[in-house]
């Protein structure tokens, strides 16, 4: 290895699964950080950190390769991974850019010159247009899918099914392109129903070498996002896989691609037919489930290409192996629309061996995390929303699923509601088992998928038993035991969640012997503690739920699951905190983030259901409505002012009113 210090051009979970394999090939690693992420994970993990004012500031990333001695630059993801000038501003700076050639990022990254390009090399393409030109505005097939030319993960795409919901839908897409790539050109594309999403990894050298390690099925999508991947595809053959990889390598040969790249295809799940829609000029979020089929490690790979070395096999020697799955673990909420969600990360379980790991021939299921998570961390909503990433092999795709069920299971981030629910509720869909997918899978199936966030009987029984557990003070007379002459008495601890406010009704002491009144009858329990975790017995039955507190909330956790509490001490019983009555007028935000457009002024009439205003939270924009018609009385907000979850954004007066 050429590279004795490297420094990572990123944050979160792939900076450091980047810095394990750099730390397993004694490379040092360099980390770079923002002010507010100086106690990150990632950062507690490199050799040596840097502070710089932006992750998408260049100039400055560059400066930190030049000052920290590093000899390559590793772009991970997202960020600056496909952007030719700071590929430029790393060669000035005298570091290798892990990645392709700058003039390869240009072809490539621009969605417009990528199909013009592959399509000159005999690939097939979906149809469509793209600026400059009024093609965009004057288009009239519909459905269609809008697309950022520079960007890429699905930010900024937008299906329009009519004419009518075009100029809306090219304003919101221009607004996220400029947000998140810094350029606000579009495309728009004949949007292709019912489709499998299936990508070809390859890898490519500067001496002319050139593989593919075959494809990854990526058709369970939410809003064009990935959620589930896996590998290989559960719908593609070999002869079809030998053609889809040898259009791949074409694509990447068509522009002196050198390094590990993707490249995308639709393809229609009744007849094969495939088409190019993008490549993807760096490691792809997905690419563990390729590591582990494959035995490989990507970023080793890559920085060997990077530091001038052959790739190490042909086309020959690449076997696959098994089945991998990953699921990718976010800060959101299905419950409320999958809003991004935030806080500070109480308990952290995460399942399995950290990545890179390979399987062994004949071995049994292995289950992999990475991970940018650390106990006592913030999650806020400066970030993508994606928090780790779980990933299992097996002999065999059955077993993969079954083992990737278990480790979601296992997995919990008390503190921060996350998808974990909703992710196995995927895993476990009939169609899903049965390889069955396309990219609108996820939406037609939500309703199944999506979890009640009530808390269960026995939930709000262990919730109010650990409450009463808690001491009270020094003064005896305020052990919450309950005793009395003759009968002890009742304690009712009222106890907000996100459904709403509970009361839970307990006597006795919880260590010993107690009592909750469970379905209007009194059914004896136990709490016993264990560290972090509480065992429960509630009418002879013992459940363990991991436990976590910060002030007067706690936090209760079980099979994948969370459930948050507050202790509540005012209003009625139909209280919840941060919520409006449906016909009170008040607008709340739905999630921690920063106001982006307002759709209304004070002193306008409203309906109900109509945009008020625009809030972006990670890299995403959620229109946030009246709840009612009537005028609208306030609006305390501006353009770029940060919010929190439950801020006032309006307030409507109702008609009736």
């Amino acid at each position: 290895m050429i590279f004795d210090r490297v420094l990572i051009a990123n944050r979160g979970e792939i900076a450091v699964r980047i810095a394990r394999t750099l730390r397993r090939l004694g490379v040092t690693a360099v980390a770079v950080h923002t002010p507010s992420d100086a106690g990150a994970r990632h950062v507690r993990e490199a050799d040596l950190a840097l502070e710089v004012p932006s992750y998408l500031d260049a100039e400055a990333i560059a400066g930190a390769a030049l000052a920290s001695g590093a000899q390559a630059v590793h772009p991970g993801y997202g960020f600056l991974a496909e952007n030719a000038a700071f590929a430029r501003a790393c060669a000035a700076a005298g570091a290798a850019f892990v990645g392709p050639p700058a003039e390869a990022i240009d072809a490539m990254g621009d969605k417009i010159r990528a199909k013009a390009t592959v399509s000159a090399a005999g690939v097939p393409v979906v149809p469509g247009g793209a600026e400059p030109g009024d093609v965009l505005e004057e288009w009239r097939e519909f459905p269609a899918l809008i697309k950022p030319s520079a960007g890429g993960g699905g930010k900024g795409m937008v299906l329009v099914r009519s004419a009518a919901e075009l100029p809306d839908a090219l304003a919101s897409a221009r607004r996220t392109a400029r947000a998140a790539f810094g350029d606000a050109t579009l495309l728009i594309e004949r949007y292709v129903d019912s489709p499998r999403h299936i990508e070809i990894q390859v890898l490519a050298d500067s001496l002319g070498g050139a593989v593919h390690l075959g494809e990854r099925e990526c058709s369970l999508q939410r809003r064009h996002q990935k959620v589930i991947e896996e590998a290989p595809s559960p719908f593609v053959t070999p002869e079809l896989r030998a053609r889809m990889g040898a259009a791949a390598v074409e694509a990447a040969r068509a522009v002196g691609y050198v390094g590990a790249g993707t490249v995308e295809f639709i393809v229609d799940g009744a007849t094969g037919a495939y088409h190019f829609m993008e490549m993807n000029t760096r490691l792809q979020v997905e690419h563990p489930v390729t590591e582990l089929v494959t035995g490989l490690d990507l970023v080793e790979l890559q920085l060997r290409v990077a530091a001038g070395e052959p790739l190490p096999f042909g086309q020959d020697d690449v076997r696959l192996s098994g089945h991998a799955v990953e699921a990718r673990v976010y800060a959101e909420d299905p419950s409320r629309g999958f809003l991004p969600t935030g806080g500070r990360v109480l308990l952290l379980r995460e399942p399995g061996v950290p990545g890179p790991a390979a399987q062994t021939a004949g071995a049994g299921p292995l289950v992999r995390t990475d991970s940018g998570l650390a106990e006592g961390g913030v999650v806020g909503s400066e970030f993508d929303p994606m928090l780790s990433k779980v990933v299992a092999w097996a002999p065999d795709r059955k077993g993969a699923l079954r083992a990737l069920d278990r480790a979601l299971a296992g997995t919990a981030v008390l503190g921060v509601v996350t998808n974990v629910p909703f992710l196995r509720a995927l895993a476990a869909h009939p169609a899903v088992r049965a390889g069955e997918l396309d990219t609108g899978l996820v939406e037609r199936a939500l309703p199944e998928l999506v979890t009640d966030a009530a808390a269960p009987a026995d939930v709000l029984a262990a919730a109010g038993l650990v409450f009463h557990a808690l001491p009270q003070g020094d003064d005896p007379w305020e052990v919450t035991d309950g005793w009395r002459v003759g009968e002890r008495a009742w304690t009712t601890w009222r106890l907000a969640s996100r459904d709403g406010v509970h009361e839970v009704r307990v006597r006795g002491l919880p260590a010993e012997s107690a009592e909750v009144l469970l379905d209007e009858r009194p059914a004896p329990a136990r709490l016993r503690a264990d560290g972090q975790e509480v065992a429960v017995t509630l009418d002879g039955g013992t459940t363990r739920y991991l436990c976590a507190r910060d002030g007067d909330t706690l936090w209760l956790g079980r099979d994948g699951r969370a459930w948050a509490f507050t202790r509540h001490l005012i209003g009625d019983p139909g209280d919840r905190p941060g919520a409006a009555a449906s016909g009170d007028g008040v607008v709340r935000s739905p999630m921690p983030g920063t106001v982006l457009v307002l759709k209304a002024q004070p002193g306008d009439r409203v309906s109900a259901g109509q945009p008020l205003v625009v809030v972006e939270a990670m890299k995403m924009e959620h229109a946030v409505t009246a709840p009612c018609a009537g005028v609208l009385a306030e609006l305390p907000v501006q353009p770029g002012q940060p919010v929190d979850m439950d801020a006032v954004l309006a307030v409507v007066t109702p008609e009736e009113a």
